[in-house]
């Protein structure tokens, strides 16, 4: 009898204090404690959190059966002629050039920053499937100058590319490149070896060197594996000098934080935009804009130049892969606004650009 009340105190204890613990751990994640885009497992979009189904995706691929889908070898965008010994020699001029989907080159007070490179021939965890570049790099990851600083929006196969990322590892002085990344990426990049991370939660600012990188919310999602959906976070960045403002703004939906970061940040001298990958409107609407949402962020943000990103590289939705320019020029002449404001490169194409 005494052992049996021992045994029953015992495991009283034991109840009491696992439910003592659990009882802290739950209060320590009341959503109160959190920033308003983090969530139980990950994180979440700072306004409109809706987002398609499985089913959703499944409707999508279910109607394209039977649908013409122009392939890789249907199209043919002129690559612009190149000056790579310029921009390796560059250390005085503001550049920015497009390399091609969401891959830019930024060259700002002699400092190289490059954003989301990908240089790879898929946009795939495989480089043999998924989807194939229709043209190629505008720059090769050969031609690059040094680069000193990489941003990364998130982690989908078309921005995070891990064969580009070891590729700029391992290129000479790539051990001082510093990777900018949301939150959740920087085991990944352990595991490549590369240490020079700055891990950022939403609105944190760093310095480096002379430059300020801030990471700023937009409306998208993360997931590179069947398990990890919204496990990372994903952002888009602001790189600004003492006299210049250049905003990326990654992948996204739209939504209303455009015109936060304006009043925040704005003016900027030049925004990346994406204006592709928005067909049909129904499924992609929540995570990718249109040519016409693209022009708004580039009024929310108030950018004096904006340059037009994410479209003609890689065939992933169901528009034509040149007819994002097409109707970006139809909004810009129905808003009174000229090419100029919003400019569609051609891949590898560079811009001079004058800080105010």
């Amino acid at each position: 009898m005494f052992r049996a009340l021992v045994r029953y105190s015992l495991y009283a204890h034991v109840i009491m204090a696992c439910a003592c613990f659990f009882a802290l751990s739950c209060s320590a994640q009341q959503p109160a404690s959190r920033k308003p885009h983090h969530s139980e497992n990950g994180f979440k979009n700072m306004y409109d959190n809706e987002r398609p189904s499985f089913f959703d995706f499944l409707k999508w691929r279910i109607g394209r059966i039977g649908k013409k889908i122009p392939g890789p070898d249907d199209y043919h965008f002129p690559l612009a002629k190149n000056d790579p010994v310029f921009l390796k020699n560059n250390r005085s001029k503001t550049t920015m050039t497009w390399i091609g989907h969401a891959t830019v080159l930024l060259q700002l007070d002699g400092k190289n920053i490059l954003t989301d490179p990908h240089f790879s021939e898929r946009a795939s965890p495989v480089q043999w499937a998924g989807p194939k570049r229709v043209i190629q790099p505008g720059v090769s990851i050969e031609d690059l100058p040094p680069i000193d600083i990489v941003v990364i929006s998130h982690d989908h196969y078309d921005s995070l590319d891990s064969g580009s990322i070891k590729r700029l590892r391992d290129r000479e002085g790539g051990d001082q490149t510093v990777f900018f990344i949301p939150l959740g990426l920087k085991e990944w990049f352990a595991n490549r070896g590369i240490t020079r991370v700055v891990e950022s939660d939403l609105w944190e600012q760093h310095k480096e060197s002379n430059l300020t990188v801030t990471a700023v919310p937009v409306k998208h999602w993360s997931k590179r594996t069947p398990f990890s959906q919204n496990t990372t976070l994903w952002a888009g960045w602001i790189v600004a000098s003492d006299r210049f403002r250049f905003f990326f703004c990654g992948d996204t939906g739209y939504s209303p934080v455009f015109r936060e970061i304006g009043e925040r940040y704005g003016p900027f001298d030049l925004a990346a935009i994406p204006i592709g990958a928005y067909e049909p409107r129904w499924f992609m609407r929540h995570h990718h804009v249109n040519p016409e949402e693209a022009v708004q962020i580039h009024l929310d943000v108030h950018s004096k130049k904006s340059v037009a990103i994410h479209w003609g590289t890689f065939i992933l939705t169901d528009e034509p892969l040149d007819e994002p320019p097409v109707k970006l020029e139809q909004v810009l002449r129905a808003k009174d606004l000229s090419s100029e404001d919003f400019l569609v490169l051609r891949h590898g194409e560079t811009i001079l650009l004058q800080p105010q």
